[in-house]
């Protein structure tokens, strides 16, 4: 049986970030990825954005390494040459009431370390985006928006360049842990058997998968699985009328049918918040259903008014692996090293949904340091 160092399971944006941290440190790193290319999961179905760290828990894990991450991809798109643009986002109270949790926002902000969001007055936000309709907004600077495909290439060929190895089409089917690591049963057309002292668990949505499939893990640390499809839609003719990011004041379960940017100009909204059944979890449609725009107009129209009639198409549509539901307050990324679960040598991520592509870089110090 071969036996490597390292074994990264999933290729996306956190796999490929964790790959290169410990192939960079020296360590001997293969990647495992069940489908035929880097990224095809929720690393390629969001909403490319960089965040700056508002919303989250002051002292929780999203909040430190979102904002710690968010100015490491920066630095790290600038000295890569990944494609991104700091064009800012306004979040918008589109009634009186909702003043207050602006302010509750702006305080978050602030006690996470985000130090630029600034309040504007309806008059001043008019003027930055004329097509706006609001009563007040913050505006935040150090929110931007990146190639995610881009920032991947350039995660995979720093790894590879380390010394990783990236193998695709090869799912972890079992694993099995051995007095010095763990025994790997990788499928695919070439099936084989590999030993590695340490292995770590990005894959995602399939993260659980992986982890009911290791024998000796303890079944009490794998936490519920709750996913939520987002599903996006873009105008169908024209370029964006707003030059910055628009979000509403947050919803349960996500940020608000929000106006992005893609890096061509093109608008986007969504995503929305559809809760998928357990019946879904195995096979996931990600078809957008044209009738779900229905929806979408009367809350995009709070901020824009002008929206024609019959101007939203289907885009496209990402699930997002949570570990909370319906009515319950928003978990944490779980990062789980050896001091949670007692299993020497490993590490599992549960639940990276946003903002882990803006905290990519982060979480793959994080991981590393579990591991030290």
């Amino acid at each position: 049986m071969e036996r490597v160092d390292c074994v990264v399971v999933g290729a996306g944006v956190v796999g490929l970030a964790v790959a290169r941290r410990l192939a960079r440190a020296g360590r001997e790193v293969v990647i495992l990825e069940a489908a035929d290319a880097i990224g095809t999961g929720t690393s390629s179905r969001n909403s490319e954005v960089i965040h700056a760290g508002i919303y989250y828990p002051t002292g929780s894990v999203r909040a430190r390494l979102c904002v710690t991450g968010r100015d490491a991809l920066y630095a790290y798109c600038a000295a890569h040459g990944v494609e991104h643009k700091r064009i800012g986002k306004l979040i918008v109270a589109t009634e009186e009431a909702q003043l207050p949790r602006l302010a509750a926002i702006q305080a978050q902000a602030a006690a996470n370390g985000v130090d630029d969001l600034r309040w504007i007055s309806a008059t001043e936000a008019a003027v930055l985006e004329p097509n706006l309709r609001c009563v007040g907004a913050l505006l935040s600077p150090s929110t931007g928006i990146i190639d995610s495909h881009g920032l991947m290439l350039a995660l995979r060929g720093d790894a590879e360049e380390a010394g990783a190895m990236l193998a695709l089409l090869s799912p972890l089917e079992r694993a099995h842990r051995a007095a010095d690591g763990f025994e790997l049963e990788v499928g695919g057309a070439e099936p084989m058997r590999i030993a590695c002292t340490t292995l770590v668990n990005a894959a995602g949505l399939g993260a659980w998968a992986v982890m009911r499939n290791l024998g000796g893990f303890p079944a009490n640390r794998i936490p519920p699985r709750v996913l939520a499809k987002g599903n996006y839609y873009a105008l169908a003719q024209g370029r964006s009328p707003f030059s910055r990011l628009v979000y509403p004041v947050p919803v349960e379960g996500g940020l608000g049918v929000h106006l992005t940017l893609d890096l061509a100009g093109q608008a986007r909204f969504g995503p929305d918040v559809e809760w998928l059944g357990p019946e879904d979890y195995d096979r996931i449609d990600y078809a957008v259903d044209p009738r779900r725009a229905d929806g979408f107009y009367g809350e995009v129209r709070r901020y824009w008014p002008g929206l024609p009639d019959g101007a939203l198409v289907p885009a496209y549509s990402g699930v997002r692996p949570k570990l909370s539901g319906p009515s319950q307050p928003q978990a944490d990324f779980l990062i789980q090293g050896p001091e949670a679960h007692g299993v020497p040598g490993l590490v599992t991520l549960f639940g990276i949904e946003s903002p882990g592509l803006t905290s990519c870089l982060a979480i793959a110090d994080e991981v590393a340091a579990r591991l030290a």
